[in-house]
């Protein structure tokens, strides 16, 4: 990008704005997988200091959107089958916990009802990236209202890679606009029950799915690349 097209910043503190606009383009595939970004690079795109642009990449590194080695160069990471059923094994263990937990004391948390209205809202207009922020902060809702900051910093371990997924991959796209959200539901009315089974049933249900088409578009990606 020349310096002649530079990226504005929005009039927050400049290395949260500057963290959050890569977040979204990295997760939104702007960024692409394999893509390497430099403190040179944001510091010209974004016209910012560069220790400004090595505190938002060390954040996204923190979170998993950007994976760097001694000496290397900060690079969006790529995840092959193996990392990506190992990233929902570990999912799959946080969650089912949490909802477990919620479920038996039967109150929904705020939070996570007022995501699943932005899941619903954004099924019902089709904006997939909409959907996308709405299906993380619904599930970070759920962790989150378990209390246990221990149980909450394992799962902001790996919700940087997850969100990577969702939206690089646009897993979303091959099931019905509405099929997230009614997944959902079901875990919060298991929750609301106060029937913990159910909640993690309808929890591992949800996430199987989500492995799923997730496998599959990747499968189907490496396919096309072998055949050209």
């Amino acid at each position: 990008m020349s310096t002649e097209a530079r990226l504005e910043l929005g009039p927050s503190s400049l290395t949260d704005a500057l963290y959050e606009s890569v977040r979204k383009r990295i997760v939104n595939g702007e960024i692409p997988q394999g893509e390497k970004l430099t403190e040179v690079r944001l510091a010209t795109e974004y016209n910012v200091a560069r220790p400004t642009a090595k505190a938002a990449l060390e954040r996204l590194t923190a979170l998993g959107l950007l994976r760097r080695t001694a000496h290397k160069t900060a690079v969006v990471p790529v995840l092959d089958q193996a990392e990506i059923r190992d990233l929902f094994f570990s999912r799959m263990t946080i969650e089912k916990a949490a909802v477990s937990a919620l479920a038996a004391t039967g109150e929904v948390p705020v939070d996570a009802a007022r995501a699943q209205v932005a899941i619903e809202y954004a099924a019902r207009d089709r904006l997939f990236e909409n959907q996308v922020e709405a299906d993380i902060a619904f599930h970070t809702a759920l962790v989150a209202a378990v209390g246990s900051r221990r149980l909450s910093r394992m799962h902001e371990l790996i919700i940087g890679e997850v969100h990577l997924t969702m939206g690089q991959y646009q897993a979303h796209r091959k099931a019905a606009p509405t099929t997230v959200a009614e997944e959902h539901a079901a875990i919060l009315k298991a929750i609301e029950d106060g029937n913990p089974d159910a909640a993690a049933d309808h929890l591992a249900y949800h996430l199987e799915q989500a492995q799923g088409r997730l496998l599959t578009t990747l499968q189907q990606a490496s396919d096309e690349v072998v055949a050209q």
